[in-house]
């Protein structure tokens, strides 16, 4: 069945009803015809910064490892690929077979493309899969299939997510997916969605001191080398700081609704971190190899220093700035953020890692320094 032929591929199919506004639909697909009639929905952001698409990369060494089994003797692919197709797509109800219950048997309707026009459906689940099987001996193989109609690329992202939640995602492409999410996550996932913001409006907005610096998921492979810091380094330090107690971000954040006073975290967020920019300009924006201060460890435990720094300021006070920077001038001389040596730590300063001791370790040892300093300048 070609394009030429028909207007439509028709396949025999089970519709489910789990749910009046979202029926489930069972059918089979080659791989040809899938990869005829679905795309993939790659996840990257518009020139305005708007989330596009869902999806990863291709993870080449597992569509080989799927390609190499398809093609032995005896294969077998029982696991379904899940599809989002476009309204476009309809179902016709079958006038001579019998229907059990909330089950209907039928024809699934899918429109053939035009030559450059939009496939009516994408791989929410199963992209590697189809891959292999395309380039394998098995490209008419029929596998099964289950699908759901919708015009909305929410739900398309929320499907998406559920079905990835127990594999092993690239935490870096689940924290960007979190915000676009908007039906109810677990509470351990949903404490992740605001930092993700914030740090998408830190890495994307002037006035901001991470201003492209962040490496996230949607980062352009020409720029990622450009980007010293990873996202979740700073993800985890906005966390820490809106959900602790101590967090100097905690009293903006109201824990019952979610919902944060967005101007002030933003107004500490970009006080403080301009602070540190300008009091250690020589290890500011290069990459961790070359400066700790942007290694995880680094911004977690600045991000610490924060807290207990901003504790004895005004959010709003107008010379906030430079106040801080007299602050952060206590602790420069025992910091090692590009060389040396952290003589109290016990680490040469490229020995310092991404590790929950070495972590707890320089943000201990930076918070005393500072309070020291406080103390001595008394």
């Amino acid at each position: 069945m070609t394009r030429g032929q028909k207007a439509h591929l028709e396949k025999p199919a089970l519709r489910l009803e789990q749910s009046p506004l979202l029926p489930l639909y069972l059918l089979s697909l080659t791989a040809r015809e899938l990869l005829t009639i679905a795309g993939v929905s790659r996840i990257a952001r518009s020139e305005e910064g708007s989330l596009l698409g869902y999806q990863r990369g291709e993870a080449r060494n597992h569509i080989n490892e799927i390609k190499d089994y398809l093609n032995g003797d005896m294969p077998l692919l029982p696991n379904s690929i899940i599809l989002a197709f476009s309204p476009t797509v309809t179902f016709r109800r079958s006038n001579t077979l019998q229907s059990p219950g909330s089950v209907s048997v039928g024809v699934v309707l899918i429109p053939f493309p035009a030559r450059e026009g939009e496939k009516p459906g994408w791989i929410v689940d199963g992209q590697q899969r189809a891959t292999a099987l395309i380039e394998s001996k098995r490209a008419d193989w029929p596998v099964p299939v289950n699908a759901f109609i919708t015009g909305s690329p929410e739900v398309q992202r929320d499907q998406f997510f559920r079905v990835n939640n127990t594999k092993p995602l690239p935490k870096g492409l689940i924290t960007e997916l979190l915000p676009e999410i908007h039906a109810p996550l677990p509470r351990k996932l949903a404490t992740k969605r605001i930092p993700s913001l914030l740090c998408e409006r830190l890495n994307r907005e002037n006035g901001s001191p991470f201003r492209r610096l962040i490496r996230r998921a949607t980062t352009p492979a020409e720029c990622r080398r450009r980007a010293p810091i990873a996202d979740l380094s700073v993800i985890r330090m906005l966390e820490e700081s809106l959900t602790r107690p101590s967090g100097c971000l905690f009293r903006f954040h109201n824990l019952t609704t979610g919902e944060i006073d967005a101007e002030e975290v933003w107004r500490v967020l970009t006080t403080y971190w301009s602070a540190v920019r300008e009091t250690f300009p020589g290890a500011w924006g290069i990459l961790p190899a070359q400066s700790r201060l942007m290694h995880g460890t680094g911004i977690r435990a600045m991000g610490r220093l924060m807290d207990r720094m901003m504790a004895s300021f005004h959010v709003k006070d107008s010379n906030l700035k430079a106040r801080l920077q007299g602050e952060l001038r206590k602790i420069v001389p025992v910091c090692r953020w590009t060389s040396g040596r952290w003589e109290e730590l016990n680490l040469e300063w490229d020995d310092v890692q991404n590790i929950p001791r070495h972590l707890d370790l320089l943000s201990e040892f930076l918070i005393r320094t500072y309070l020291c300093g406080r103390e001595g300048a008394r």
